[in-house]
């Protein structure tokens, strides 16, 4: 077996006898390219490969040599989570083999580092594109600082707009500044480019520091408190993407209604769009030939010490939240 799309593929007739415009393109063999990527995508496995090949070349660069977990719908299922590559992928597909703590297992995740392997996940109704912060050896460091910055769930996208516009004002009264990109969802991400050899404990208390500077501006807007129970309306500044967190693809669609992708926008613009605004439809035409990612991103820079130590006074916030979990419910057995 050689992917969920096989047996359609070996039973279909040719498109265009072969070649780039059959059913063969690259090297990678597809199938079933009329069939809509998945209930309410408004798009065919078609357009989903025509949309990766497409910014292929912005993409790429970003997902190099970084872990890959996937989020796939088979047909007729529901969406899932795919680290370990299955049995059936190509040997040529580069791979990374990690001993996994929690699972207590070793996961081989794929490296996506060129435009076959892109394809090949295309045609396995692979959607979304999550990779690790780190690119290359785990012990080398997040190469960014991220926030990811999430509006309640019947709030307005303007809402994570101004989140990301107090996590800027954070940034830049320490000297800092970073480029932002939809989520593909209903929320925002600002990313900060991080000079080498730095510390991840330290990378991860600054992006805590960063959150709690942005909600002290603003703390009717923005909150850091982890339990989803205790925001009340205002837009989580989440600050755990840091060490082994993941974060979506630029450039990546979503598993949402219409396909939306992960789209980086200048912050001069970022009052005037919206999440639909960017799908995998649209994008294409929006690029003209230039990188807004790469453009807009800042140069890396060296975490103030003060960011820092800050950082390593605040709690991490899913530690503190199991805490909190297990204290209330001593007190509610000790209740009766």
């Amino acid at each position: 077996m050689s992917g969920e799309d096989e047996p359609a593929a070996r039973s279909a007739s040719v498109e265009g006898g072969g070649g780039e415009e059959g059913w063969v393109r690259h090297g990678v063999k597809l199938s079933s390219l009329d069939q809509e990527v998945f209930p309410g995508a408004g798009a065919t496995k078609r357009d989903l490969l025509d949309y990766l090949e497409a910014v292929s070349g912005r993409m790429l660069p970003e997902l190099h040599d970084r872990l890959l977990s996937v989020v796939r719908v088979l047909r007729g299922q529901g969406p899932f989570m795919q680290k370990n590559l299955p049995k059936y992928t190509p040997e040529w597909v580069a791979r990374r083999a990690l001993w996994a703590d929690r699972s207590r297992r070793e996961v081989t995740y794929a490296l996506c580092n060129d435009l076959r392997t892109l394809l090949w996940f295309g045609n396995q109704r692979a959607i979304e594109y999550h990779t690790a912060l780190f690119r290359g050896d785990p012990f080398s460091g997040p190469t960014h600082l991220v926030l990811d910055l999430d509006p309640p769930e019947d709030g307005a996208f303007s809402l994570a707009v101004g989140a990301a516009k107090l996590v800027r004002e954070a940034l830049r009264n320490d000297g800092l500044d970073g480029a932002v990109k939809t989520s593909g969802s209903k929320g925002v991400h600002v990313f900060v480019p991080l000079a080498p050899d730095q510390p991840v404990e330290d990378i991860a208390a600054a992006t805590r520091a960063v959150a709690a500077r942005a909600e002290r501006i603003d703390p009717a807007l923005g909150t850091t408190e982890f339990v989803r129970e205790r925001r009340e309306g205002k837009v989580f500044l989440d600050s755990t993407r840091a060490g082994g967190g993941t974060v979506v693809s630029v450039y990546s669609p979503r598993h949402r209604p219409g396909m939306p992708v992960s789209f980086p926008v200048r912050w001069a613009d970022l009052d005037g769009v919206k999440p639909g605004d960017f799908t995998v439809h649209t994008v294409p035409g929006l690029l003209d030939g230039g990188d807004p990612w790469t453009e807009e991103m800042p140069e890396p820079v060296v975490l103030p010490e003060d960011l820092v130590a800050e950082g390593h006074t605040i709690p991490i916030a899913r530690v503190a939240a199991m805490h909190e979990g297990k204290r209330r419910a001593r007190e509610a057995r000790n209740s009766g």
